[in-house]
């Protein structure tokens, strides 16, 4: 019982991780003592942010920049990956897309890039680093956590319309991949983020992006009275890969303070 959370020694992909959500959660493992690699679209933005985490949190933190919004960056990550290692035993599908505007404006191409990364994208780099997760299996079951949104779950207050509907389809794809994969010791589930001090929840609320900002009139209006912190989305993370979760299967799990309970 003692190792029940443990995830230490394993090796974790967390597409998105240099910075928000997949930053916390990638900082959220190193500490726990996995080797976890990261990967975003700005090969610059990676590369400091893996440098960055390996000198607060110690362990091995590695940058592998890649567009997984099209397959050709699915595929290069995929090869980057498996020339370095002979197995994965947790992925974190992170990697979003936003796009705002008034409906009679939406764009086509604004739809087409949310539903490439948020969906498309998630599809084929879990069917891509199958062999890899399958390798995982020989010590125990490998974990795949997808980072949905409680926009999925309820309608949201931004005019993001490709937004929620592909966060939705996310819950859903988790669904239908948990049930052929558990077959295999692979374990699917979901999480469901609420307001976090991101990039992109930043955009949504006014403040330009910048998330060294006082988020307490954001936290006001949740029930708990704050927003999400590190240890709130990456303890779920680490729950979800560890021991504890393994009969917990196929579950889209909101981390959002009781926003969506409260409606």
């Amino acid at each position: 019982m003692k190792d029940l959370f443990s995830i230490k020694g394993k090796v974790a992909l967390v597409t998105g991780g240099s910075r928000g959500i997949g930053e916390m959660i990638a900082a959220g493992f190193l500490a726990s003592g996995a080797k976890v690699y990261i990967s975003s679209r700005k090969a610059e933005v990676c590369d400091a942010t893996a440098e960055r985490l390996t000198n607060e949190y110690g362990g091995e933190c590695i940058s592998l920049p890649s567009d997984l919004s099209n397959m050709e960056g699915i595929i290069s990550l995929v090869t980057e990956l498996s020339n370095k290692e002979s197995h994965l035993d947790i992925l974190i599908n992170n990697a979003g897309a936003a796009w705002g505007a008034p409906l009679d404006e939406y764009p086509e191409n604004g739809w087409d890039k949310v539903m490439d990364t948020n969906v498309k994208g998630v599809f084929f780099l879990t069917q891509k680093l199958l062999p890899m997760l399958r390798e995982g299996v020989k010590n125990d079951p490998s974990r795949v956590v997808n980072i949905g949104s409680i926009d999925g779950l309820s309608a949201g207050a931004f005019e993001n319309y490709a937004y929620g509907p592909s966060k939705a389809a996310l819950h859903h794809l988790t669904r239908i991949l948990a049930a052929n994969l558990i077959k295999e010791k692979i374990i699917v589930n979901a999480i469901a983020p609420g307001p976090f001090p991101t990039w992109m929840l930043s955009t949504g609320v006014g403040f330009g992006g910048e998330t060294d900002v006082d988020w307490s009139q954001v936290g006001e209006g949740n029930p708990s009275g704050r927003v999400g912190d590190m240890e709130d989305i990456a303890g779920l993370a680490i729950f979800l890969c560890s021991r504890a979760s393994e009969y917990t299967v196929g579950q889209t799990i909101a981390c959002d303070g009781g926003s969506v309970a409260s409606k």
